[in-house]
Order: C-alpha cells, then sequence, then structure tokens
C-alpha cells in the first residue's frame, strides 16, 4: 500500500510539472541533494543542485577551462602569493553585498573538520582582504594547481551565517540539520525557492545575477525519481524536460523515440571498489582465523584477476564505459602513460593460484557496501562482481542503500568492501591522491580513504608531488607516486563512466565531462 501512495504522489507532483511553464526547466535523476549546505558535503549532485545557487571566485567554460567569475582577474604576486579582484557591486540573494570579508569567512568555513571539502581549502593558505574587492591567498608551500583548487570552493555571506547560525558546516554524517540544511543564500543565477528533500527542489531565476543567460530558464524543477522505467516514462510522456541519468539499456530505445534526444559524451570519473586494509579484523566478514585478508597484496590481486571486465562493458553497461587500470579520474591525470593505464588481465586460474597461496583457497564472506543512486549501474554491478568472485569462492553479501544512507556510512569508516567513483571538472592527478590515496592524516589529507590503507613510500612521492613547482619533476613524482598505488592494488579500478543525458526535443543543453548541468546556457525551445 505504501509503494502505492508513493507512486500515486509522485504522479500527482509530476502532472503538476506538466502544467508548468515553458520556460520551466523539469529536471529529474536518480537521487536528491544531500544538504543545501555547500561546505558539507562533496558529492556531484549535491554540489552540481548547490552550484544554481553558490559561486566561486572563478567559474568553468563549456570547455573546462578555467575563466572569472566573482573574480575578474587574479596574478601570482610571488611564489606564494595569490591575488584577486574581486567583481564589484555583486550582491547575494537576499540583498547584502559581497565582500573580500565573504571570501575569507567562506574559505575558513570550508576549511572546518566537518566540511568535506578542507583538503582544497586548506590548500590555498591562508585568506586574507586586502581591500574591500581584494583577497591574497597567502600559502606556506607551493601549490601547484592553485588556480584547480580554488575553483572547488564557493561563496558564502557571513552576514547570513551569523544571522542564522551557521557559521561552521553542518555535521552530515552524524545527522546534525541547521538553518542551512534547507536554505541557502549565494549570488548565482538561480535563488532557492522551497526544498522538499526525497519530493521537490524548486529554484527561480535571480533577475539581479550579476552574469548573463545564454538560455531562456526562468524556474527549476527538480524532481528526485529513483526508479529507472518511472524516470524514462516521464520523460518519454513529456512530464518531465530532463534527465541526469538515463539508464545505459535504455540509451538505444530513447535514441529512437520522437521527442526525446539523447545527449552523451565521456565522464572525468574512475569508479572503483575499494578494501578495509587498516583492521586486523574484517567489521562484515566470516574469515577463517577472524583475520583481514584484504591485507594480503596476493588477494587483492586475486579480486582483481577474477574481475571480467568486458563482460561489465557490453552485457551490464551497454558499451557506455571504459575499461581501465588506471587510478585517476581522466587518464590525463597519469600524463597519458599506457603502462599507469593498463589493467591486469581476467585470469580466474591465476586468482584461484594466488587466493590458495596467501592461504584463502577456500575463500571467505564479505558485505559488499554500495549505492543504488550515485552512479551508472552502481547496484547492478556490485550483484555482478559478487557473481565474478564467487568463482574464488569469495562468497559476497550486497548491501546496497541510497547515497543519503549510504556516504555517512564510508565517512565513519563503517565498511569492509566499497563501491566508490570520484571525478569532477579537473583532470590533474593532485584532485584524487591527496583526499582519496593517501594515508589518512590532518587538514582533510586521506579524508576520503575509507579503506584506511597506508603507504609510506606512495605518501611520501604523493606529498612532494604536491607540493613541487617544476612541471617535469613534478611529472615524474605523480608518475612514481602512482606506479607504487598500482603497484599494490590498494583499490580495484573498473571504468571510466560514459553520462548519457536525456531530453526532451525542445531542450538544448550543453554537455560537460564533469557531468554538470549549467542550466544559465539551457533553451527550451
Amino acid at each position: 500500500m505504501k509503494s502505492l501512495v508513493t507512486a500515486l504522489a509522485l504522479a500527482a507532483l509530476l502532472a503538476a510539472s506538466a502544467a508548468a511553464p515553458a520556460q520551466t526547466l523539469r529536471w529529474a535523476s536518480q537521487g536528491d541533494p544531500q544538504t543545501m549546505d555547500p561546505h558539507s558535503q562533496n558529492e556531484g549532485l549535491t554540489n552540481q543542485i548547490n552550484g544554481q545557487v553558490y559561486e566561486g571566485l572563478v567559474s568553468r567554460d563549456r570547455q573546462l577551462d578555467i575563466v572569472p567569475a566573482l573574480a575578474t582577474s587574479w596574478e601570482q604576486a610571488g611564489p606564494l602569493i595569490w591575488r584577486f579582484k574581486l567583481r564589484p557591486q555583486v550582491r547575494f540573494h537576499d540583498g547584502t553585498p559581497f565582500t573580500a570579508d565573504d571570501v575569507v569567512f567562506s574559505i575558513n568555513r570550508a576549511k572546518e573538520p566537518t566540511s568535506q571539502l578542507s583538503v582544497y581549502a586548506n590548500a590555498l593558505g591562508t585568506p586574507v582582504a586586502v581591500d574591500a574587492l581584494t583577497v591574497e591567498f597567502r600559502l606556506d608551500k607551493a601549490n601547484p594547481i592553485f588556480l584547480q583548487h580554488i575553483g572547488t570552493q564557493v561563496m558564502m555571506s557571513r552576514a547570513w551565517a551569523e544571522k542564522h547560525k551557521v557559521t561552521k558546516p553542518l555535521d552530515y554524517k552524524n545527522k546534525e540539520e541547521s538553518h542551512a540544511s534547507f536554505n541557502a543564500n549565494g549570488t548565482g543565477a538561480f535563488v532557492l525557492a522551497s526544498r522538499q528533500p526525497g519530493i521537490k527542489t524548486t529554484f527561480k531565476r535571480h533577475t539581479g545575477w550579476w552574469g548573463r543567460f545564454d538560455g531562456n530558464v526562468q524556474e527549476i524543477v527538480y524532481t528526485p525519481i529513483a526508479n529507472d522505467a518511472t524516470r524514462l516514462a516521464a520523460l518519454v510522456s513529456g512530464e518531465i524536460d530532463f534527465v541526469l541519468d538515463p539508464a545505459p539499456r535504455d540509451i538505444a530505445r530513447l535514441r529512437n523515440t520522437a521527442g526525446v534526444k539523447v545527449i552523451d559524451g565521456p565522464e572525468n570519473r574512475i569508479v572503483f571498489i575499494a578494501m578495509d586494509q587498516s583492521r586486523d579484523k574484517l567489521l562484515y566478514a566470516k574469515v577463517p582465523g577472524d583475520g583481514n585478508p584484504f591485507k594480503d597484496l596476493r588477494v587483492r590481486q586475486a579480486l582483481y584477476h577474477a574481475i571480467d571486465i568486458e563482460t561489465l562493458k557490453g552485457k551490464l553497461m551497454n558499451g557506455q564505459s571504459f575499461p581501465t587500470g588506471g587510478i585517476t579520474p581522466s587518464p590525463l591525470g597519469a600524463y597519458g602513460d599506457p603502462a599507469l593505464e593498463a589493467r591486469l588481465p581476467f585470469d580466474l586460474a591465476r586468482a584461484r593460484a594466488l587466493m590458495a597461496a596467501a592461504g584463502h583457497g577456500e575463500g571467505f564472506e564479505v558485505t559488499l557496501d554500495c549505492p543504488n543512486n550515485r552512479y551508472v549501474n552502481d547496484e547492478e554491478i556490485c550483484i555482478a562482481l559478487a557473481g565474478m568472485w564467487a568463482q574464488i569462492k569469495v562468497r559476497v553479501k550486497v548491501n546496497a542503500m541510497p547515497r543519503v544512507t549510504y556516504f555517512p556510512k564510508l565517512e565513519k569508516m563503517d565498511t569492509s568492501l566499497y563501491l566508490y567513483g570520484w571525478g569532477g571538472s579537473i583532470t590533474d592527478a593532485e584532485t584524487i591522491i591527496t583526499p582519496v590515496l593517501r594515508g589518512r592524516g590532518d587538514k582533510g589529507v586521506g579524508l576520503y580513504n575509507y579503506g584506511g590503507w597506508h603507504n609510506e613510500r606512495f605518501d611520501a612521492l604523493a606529498a612532494r608531488s604536491s607540493a613541487e613547482p617544476d612541471a617535469a619533476k613534478r611529472e615524474a613524482l605523480v608518475k612514481a607516486a602512482l606506479r607504487e598505488f598500482k603497484d599494490q592494488v590498494h583499490l580495484l579500478p573498473l571504468h571510466r563512466q560514459v553520462i548519457p543525458w536525456a531530453a526532451r526535443s525542445n531542450v538544448d543543453a550543453v554537455h560537460r565531462a564533469d557531468n554538470w548541468l549549467e542550466v544559465p546556457w539551457v533553451t527550451l525551445r
């Protein structure tokens, strides 16, 4: 009965949306943003929805090149000083002016321990307001991708945050809520009009925006629709205009469906499996002797060799993936080195031999945690892997859950084996090396290393690469670090996603490799 009520409520909501004006973009995908607090969580859809309201000093153009946003210009005033000139006469949605004090406040807020963006904010050094429209960032060491890091930070109003007692990001993993959970006040192209978690989020065009609208969208109505078939039916019937994540199996049919079009391209994102390599005993497993088999390189190699990646690509992903042995979101992060992109081959005999050599010839049981509404075919990938690993007697229970439950579970390191992905607009390896691959440390280092692995040689090389200003020396350090990490099989790379979008034929949108829908560029005809 509950499912029937939910279905009827969704049908009513979509029917109401169908009556919306022609310049209302009715947007859907399988998940919902986690929070409206822009510094709390660093997750693709959450960032994208918040990105309708909040802006940074710099932005990205159609080719993902860095362009001015709330800053009109910048210069490197010295090896350890970056100076930004702010755009004059910009106001937040509540009418308060945007100044250098807001920049200093926002960067320091993003450095707080409850912020998942702290690793990037800490890489920016100390922000200092020189005058109302000038900010300097004073670093204690060189940052070779400073501009990439500044692009991850959005600006909040200090006055608004103080008024509503949200000067620190909310602690999402421990279910904290605040005024910033459901309200927003940015400088961006759209104003948050209403927020109903799990139901609908609505935005209105900000008529006082400093930027230029290349499209004609006046209103955004975002609706999470978890079921692939329901989402597809709503698009085909015209009840929604745009789907961020159509199922790969539906793409061929959509290409031949009247009134609908597919807009696709590769995403700058690596999808992988990671394992608990820190505990002496796994949390969710039954292992003879109660040890942790994932600490053994041979077991990690065996799991890798048992993955039939071409079957995943062909039968599950419908060809909509790029299998890789790389561990960076983009192959550019490894400087196009083919050795760093090469996979261990699918070889069951080798996998079984490695398991036997490690003393696990009879296998063990383990739970694989998996989201069911974050990555393309995420739950289906986990189920397929469970079947593959059964052939080497690793008995896997797939524990799939919505992102709203999944990510807080990982943040608490409450997992033994998990599916994860990493990507965005930055192609440089640093964007995954420091927050994801390094051992857990201070200031956000290793913040997303939920497997707890620690490799001293890799960490030393990675730390040096993060602060090496000489391009040639840095390339050598990055390659050496990636080679060490790859050789130790600390994670099992699967593929880079191909991201198809689906839209009504009257929707013109620009597909970017960071899977970001820039609504000011969208035109409804």
